[in-house]
């Protein structure tokens, strides 16, 4: 089972995520579940490490865990309440259609 974690700032910006485990919905390297879950996350630290006004902490040790966590200035703001929604969205999307293999907690601080 993947358990997601999203954490939200007291504006309800998206300032870390973190996902471990492994879905186990099908054969390693053509998990489906396990492929969204890291697509979604991959892109979303690609996307908000290049942006001004958005620093990015990442640590992914070992296969099956990725966590990120950002600071933005107010230049970056907007760009990361927007991406954390993005990615909030298509993370809940794959836990509705895949709730046995996948979880999301969405913590606020």
């Amino acid at each position: 089972m993947i358990q997601i974690e999203a954490v939200l700032d007291e504006n309800g910006i998206l300032r870390a995520c973190k996902a471990a485990g492994h879905a186990g919905a099908g054969p390693t390297g053509t998990d489906i579940v396990c492929a969204a879950v890291s697509v979604l996350m991959r892109t979303a630290v690609r996307v908000l490490s290049g942006r001004k006004g958005i620093t990015v902490r990442c640590d992914a040790p070992d296969p099956g865990f990725l966590f990120w966590e950002a600071d933005y200035t107010e230049e970056g703001r907007e760009f990361l309440s927007a991406a954390g929604v993005f990615l909030i969205e298509g993370l809940a999307s794959v836990v509705e259609e895949y709730p046995q293999y996948c979880t999301l907690t969405i913590r606020r601080t």
